[in-house]
């Protein structure tokens, strides 16, 4: 199926004009900066030439903003082309009447020796090139933005995928063995489940909330301790006021709250007790996952990065850092390290302007 997102790239943003605009006046820079031998560079020439850039920018940069579902419509060969020969052409009219202008009322502006077809055709060409190279750029870009998308939705799916069967199957046994033992808890753990994998996977489309996560947390390391009994302790600490609201990507608390189950409490003959806490200042919302664990292997322990117990840890983290990094920018963090018996994971998100509320 063919997508109906236009592939011009979007001009109408401010980024993006800034990026028009700064390119144009790089422009106006190097020819001012260029040994020519004609006439030279003063500062009122050198702002006329900016002013007379960024207005054909701007110009340039409105038409292809409007024209832009219309020309998305046309092969992207032949697109681009015209939009780029809309921009010649664009530059070509107003250099023209610029010329005209400069040499009626007498600003002198304009070399003398410059004719109006070479002044206009110049400018036609520059502009082209300009345009070229921008909508080039963003179009790079825009495509490589949208790889990274795809790229975070893919790798949420198949973490949810990866829970299914190895969470399912460890549940399920632990349910069974509780049917005839204690039916009671074995209801209990039977809606938990329920309600765990409908929080996880039932809702499963778009953002997930930090009130959402924590309870997605809580669900799973209930089901964990019915299977590893008094092997397994949990002590939350949420530092109140919380912003319970706060949109984050699904499934970035369970999986290192999954990784301090598996790859540390589980691997230890007398188990311990993992210790989280969700807390936050006026900038970040900052939550910690500290629990007992067995040392990493010694190759982990050469490498200049975090140490990891094991790899699955670390392809968890970096899966998690990779999706909250194209969420909320390089302010989003998650580490983890490994110390004297005790693994910490932590997680940092920068919260929006309103802070805590």
């Amino acid at each position: 199926m063919r997508s109906t997102e236009p592939w011009l790239p979007d001009l109408c943003r401010l980024p993006r004009l800034a990026t028009m605009f700064g390119v144009a006046e790089l422009v106006v820079l190097v020819l001012a900066l260029a040994p020519d031998g004609g006439a030279r560079w003063n500062p009122q020439r050198f702002l006329s030439a900016s002013a007379f850039a960024l207005w054909l920018a701007l110009t340039i940069a409105v038409l292809l903003c409007a024209s832009r579902r219309q020309l998305s419509r046309l092969p992207v060969p032949l697109g681009s082309l015209t939009a780029v020969l809309l921009a010649a052409l664009i530059a070509m009219l107003g250099a023209g009447m610029l010329h005209q202008l400069d040499r009626s009322l007498g600003y002198g502006l304009i070399p003398a020796n410059v004719h109006t077809l070479a002044f206009a055709s110049g400018s036609a060409a520059i502009a082209a090139l300009i345009s070229a190279v921008v909508l080039r750029y963003l179009f790079v870009i825009d495509g490589w933005q949208a790889q990274v998308r795809a790229s975070a939705r893919a790798e949420a799916d198949a973490r949810q995928a990866r829970i299914k069967p190895h969470f399912l199957f460890n549940s399920m046994n632990t349910i069974v063995g509780l049917v005839r033992r204690d039916p009671d808890v074995a209801e209990r753990a039977v809606l938990d489940l329920s309600d765990l994998f409908r929080a996880a996977l039932g809702a499963g489309k778009g953002e997930s909330s930090l009130a959402e996560e924590v309870e997605l947390a809580e669900r799973y390391l209930s089901i964990e301790q019915l299977r590893l009994g008094d092997r397994l302790q949990v002590r939350w600490r949420k530092v109140e006021p919380l912003p319970w609201q706060l949109p984050l990507p699904r499934l970035v608390l369970q999986p290192l709250v999954e990784n301090a189950v598996l790859h540390g409490i589980s691997r230890l003959p007398a188990g311990g007790t993992i210790d989280i806490e969700v807390a936050c200042d006026h900038e970040h919302l900052h939550i910690s996952i500290h629990n007992p664990a067995p040392a990493p292997r010694e190759r982990d322990m050469s490498g200049g990065g975090p140490l990891e117990p094991r790899a699955g840890s670390g392809h968890a983290q970096t899966n998690i850092a990779h999706r909250l990094a194209y969420t909320f920018g390089p302010k989003a963090r998650v580490h983890g390290r490994w110390h004297e018996g005790y693994y910490l994971a932590e997680l940092r998100v920068p919260l929006p302007a309103g802070g805590r509320s």
